[in-house]
C-alpha cells in the first residue's frame, strides 16, 4: 500500500473515532437531562351520592312513582356528577330509622325521606350525622342539617273539585282518605271548596283507610262510598285502586299524584299530579354548589309542582276554561283558594270575609268545612 493511501486511511479512521466519541458524549448528555413532565390532570370530583326512602312501591302510578320520576330528573340533569339510589316500601316505623342509618353508612351525602311518618326517625339520624344533609317531605320539623319540602296538593284537589261539581249527577262526592293529618284534611276540604264554587249543593263523604298504600282497603273504601251514593270519587291514597273501582262500578273518579288515565279510561275525569323534579333538581344543585341550607319549602302550581292533566273529553268546555283560569290565577297569585268567608262543619266561621289563610293556618287544619260529612278520626 502506498504511503499516501495509507495516510488517507489512517486519517479517515481517526475522524471516524472522533465522531463516534462525540456522538457518544452527546448521547450521555441527553440521557442525563431529565425529561420535562406534563402537568398533572386535576383529580375528578367524586359524584354526590343521593338516596331516597319511599313509603310504597315505585310501580307505575301514584305518590312513590311521582317521587321516583323526580329522582330520574336528577340523574338526567346532573349525569355522572351524582349517583342515586332508593329503597321502596319502607314502613313508617322503627324500620325507617334503620334504613336511613344504612343509607348514611353507604356514604350517601344527601338523603330524602318521602313521607310524613319519617320525620322523627330522620331527626334522630340527622342529629348523629351532622356531615350529611337530610330532606323530609311533608313534615314540619327541621334541624341544622335537615330541611322540609312539600307540594301544595290542595291546589290540585281544588281543581279536581271544580270538575267534580260540574260532573256529579246527584251532588254527592266521595273521598278515600289515607291518614287524618292536616295535609289530607286540607285536601278533602279544598276538593269540596272547588266543587261548591260551581255547585253549592255539594256534599262530600269520606272513608278513611289509615294507610297511604293498601289497594284492597282502598277498593273497599271506594266501594262503600259508591254504595253510599257518591258518583264522583277523589282519593288521597297512593294506588290506582279508587279509579279502577269507579271504572268497574260505572262511576267517575280522578287520578292522584300521577296521570292514571290508563287505569280507568272511562271513569277518569282528570289527574291531579305532582312534579317533584323541579325541587329535587334544586336541592341537589344546592348540595353540589355548597349552597344547601336548612329551611322549609312549599311549592305548587306557581313553581310547576302541581297541575291538573288529561281532563276528560266529556267535561264541559266552560268547566275546562274555568280550570284553566284557576291554574293561571294560582300561577300569578291572583286566585286564592282559602279566602273567607269559610264556615266549618259546625257552622262556625273559620275564616272571616275577605281574610286569606296563611301557610300557618293551612298547615294546622284539623276540621271539616261545611258540606263534608262525618267525623275526623281522633278529632273532637
Amino acid at each position: 500500500m502506498s504511503d499516501p493511501h495509507k495516510r488517507s486511511l489512517l486519517k479517515l479512521a481517526a475522524l471516524t473515532a472522533i465522531a463516534a466519541v462525540t456522538l457518544a458524549g452527546c448521547g450521555k448528555k441527553e440521557e442525563a437531562a431529565p425529561a420535562a413532565s406534563a402537568p398533572a390532570a386535576p383529580a375528578k370530583a367524586e359524584p354526590l351520592k343521593v338516596a331516597f326512602a319511599y313509603v310504597g312501591p315505585v310501580g307505575d302510578g301514584g305518590w312513590t312513582f311521582a317521587h321516583d320520576n323526580g329522582r330520574k330528573a336528577v340523574e338526567k340533569e346532573f349525569g355522572d356528577k351524582v349517583v342515586t339510589s332508593f329503597v321502596e316500601k319502607v314502613p313508617e316505623s322503627a324500620d325507617a330509622e334503620r334504613v336511613i342509618r344504612d343509607m348514611v353508612g353507604q356514604g350517601n351525602q344527601l338523603i330524602f325521606g318521602t313521607t310524613f311518618g319519617y320525620m322523627e326517625p330522620m331527626l334522630k339520624v340527622a342529629a348523629d350525622n351532622k356531615g350529611v344533609k337530610f330532606e323530609h317531605a311533608t313534615g314540619y320539623k327541621t334541624a341544622d342539617n335537615m330541611r322540609t319540602y312539600d307540594s301544595r296538593t290542595y291546589e290540585g284537589a281544588y281543581m279536581a273539585g271544580v270538575i267534580a261539581g260540574a260532573m256529579t249527577k246527584n251532588n254527592t262526592l266521595g273521598v278515600v282518605g289515607s291518614i287524618p293529618i292536616p295535609e289530607v284534611i286540607r285536601n278533602i276540604n279544598s276538593f269540596t271548596l272547588g266543587a261548591q264554587s260551581v255547585n253549592p249543593k255539594i256534599k262530600t263523604k269520606v272513608v278513611w283507610v289509615n294507610e297511604w298504600f293498601n289497594p284492597p282497603k282502598e277498593t273497599e273504601a271506594a266501594t262503600a262510598l259508591i254504595n253510599g251514593g257518591a258518583d264522583v270519587l277523589m282519593q288521597n291514597t297512593d294506588s290506582s285502586a279508587v279509579l279502577q273501582t269507579a271504572e268497574k262500578m260505572g262511576k267517575r273518579a280522578f287520578g292522584w299524584d300521577s296521570d292514571m288515565t290508563a287505569y280507568g279510561p272511562k271513569a277518569h275525569l282528570g289527574s291531579a299530579v305532582i312534579n317533584w323534579g323541579p325541587y329535587y333538581v334544586k336541592a341537589v344543585r344546592d348540595a353540589l354548589e355548597g349552597k344547601w341550607a336548612t329551611g322549609q319549602t312549599w311549592w305548587g302550581v306557581k313553581e310547576g309542582a302541581i297541575d291538573m292533566v288529561s281532563v276528560a273529553a266529556d267535561v264541559p268546555e266552560a268547566t275546562k276554561q274555568k280550570v284553566d283560569a284557576i291554574r293561571a290565577g294560582l300561577k300569578d297569585g291572583s286566585h286564592v283558594i282559602w279566602k273567607g268567608p269559610i264556615v266549618g262543619q259546625d257552622g262556625k266561621e273559620v275564616l272571616a270575609k275577605d281574610a286569606v289563610a296563611d301557610d300557618k293556618f293551612l298547615g294546622g287544619i284539623n276540621f271539616y268545612i261545611k258540606g263534608v260529612e262525618g267525623k275526623i278520626p281522633g278529632g273532637k
